[in-house]
């Protein structure tokens, strides 16, 4: 596939990514819908990452080093989110 072609992919990604991601946040705050939108958020982490930086190739700590920091970002926000809701 062209260079073009993928970035052109990842753009159409990136845009239907962040439009559910404001739908998702627009219906509540449901910790379901919590989940979707960091979901959304480690897919767009992973087009940007693979896509627009092209580190599909890239040694596998950089790649692990970028990929695992939205990951441990969104686990962080999701355990904030948990431990709040539970009562005292």
């Amino acid at each position: 596939m062209s260079a073009s072609r993928t970035l052109i992919l990842c753009w159409l990604g990136l845009a239907v990514l962040s439009v559910a991601s404001v739908q998702l946040g627009n219906s509540g705050a449901t910790l379901v819908l919590v989940a979707s939108v960091l979901l959304a958020a480690l897919g767009k982490a992973w087009l940007i990452t693979d896509g627009f930086m092209e580190l599909r190739h890239a040694p596998r700590l950089w790649r692990g080093l970028l990929l695992g920091w939205p990951l441990a970002m969104g686990l962080g926000v999701l355990l904030t989110l948990l431990l709040s809701s539970q009562p005292a």
